[in-house]
């Protein structure tokens, strides 16, 4: 019996297995997949280097080496298949979903080996990984945007990142016509609220005093609203529990993406799904 396990065994195999790629025809793994998925949840969870995976604790059948659950991990991430798992959850666990209102916030990751969409911030000091997070009103991520270099601010090609969380949500089938949005004052400005109009998605956006905007013309902005802003920091401080995903340490996008899809999956299951 497997020793440590971030999700119980069956929610891995009734949740997450039928979405994954399993070897071509005709090749049959010696080893546990459910298993295999579960020592890269434990990764996930303790930001441990790959070959300091405790794999005696992690199986309990024949031990494969770290570098068989490194390939499984690297072959999802490349085919983007933890993200087509999540919207296959999201699609059937939505009505589970608050969308009374919605979240946007943006995240600077560091990262210290550098890689592609890397760059140097100057507020953090230091070089980061930007992307954009949607939540819903309960705190549930949603979805990400595709990751920019960190030189570059969260108003950065906002009207493409926004057409790009759109499509993604419409593919889970979460409907987006008439939902409010919390955004803070980092996002106050035309593109982003032309982005969003796009969608039929209304902006509650902080005013930002640097703007001066509010001599010249009036906006809706509900503070009553805006104070639920609280549950994305929340999401913030759930995603920081996966040290995997507080510092960045992989250099291609695609494992980078693949870590927070994967922190999204399970903090949805640990939420939603009870194991029967």
């Amino acid at each position: 019996m497997t020793k440590y396990a971030v999700l119980d065994k069956d929610t891995i195999k009734s949740e997450i297995m039928p979405h994954l790629s399993v070897a071509k025809k005709g090749f049959i793994t010696k080893f546990d997949l459910v298993e295999i998925v579960n020592a890269i949840l434990y990764k996930l969870k303790s930001g441990c280097q790959w070959r300091l995976l405790p794999m005696g604790h992690l199986f309990s059948g024949e031990i494969p080496s770290w570098n068989t659950v490194f390939h499984h991990y690297r072959k999802w991430s490349t085919n983007d298949e933890w993200q087509a798992v999540y919207s296959r959850i999201l699609s059937k666990g939505k009505k589970s979903l608050d969308l009374s209102l919605s979240h946007i916030d943006g995240s600077h990751t560091p990262a210290y080996r550098g890689g592609e969409k890397v760059e140097y911030q100057g507020r953090k000091k230091r070089s980061t990984t930007n992307a954009l997070f949607f939540t819903d009103n309960q705190g549930i991520p949603l979805e990400m945007s595709e990751p920019q270099s960190g030189n570059h601010a969260d108003l950065y090609d906002i009207e493409n990142r926004i057409d790009e969380i759109v499509g993604q949500l419409k593919a889970s089938d979460i409907p987006v016509d008439g939902l409010f949005c919390d955004l803070d004052a980092g996002f106050d400005g035309k593109e982003l609220r032309r982005a969003l109009d796009s969608h039929g998605i209304i902006s509650n956006v902080c005013p930002n005093p640097r703007n001066g905007w509010e001599k010249t013309e009036k906006r809706l902005f509900d503070e009553k609203m805006y104070r639920e802003r609280w549950k994305i920091e929340r999401t913030n401080a759930w995603m920081d529990g996966f040290k995997a995903v507080l510092t960045r340490f992989d250099t291609t996008v695609s494992s980078w993406k693949g870590w927070n899809f994967i922190a999204f999956i399970v903090i949805f299951l640990k939420k939603f799904h009870k194991s029967n």
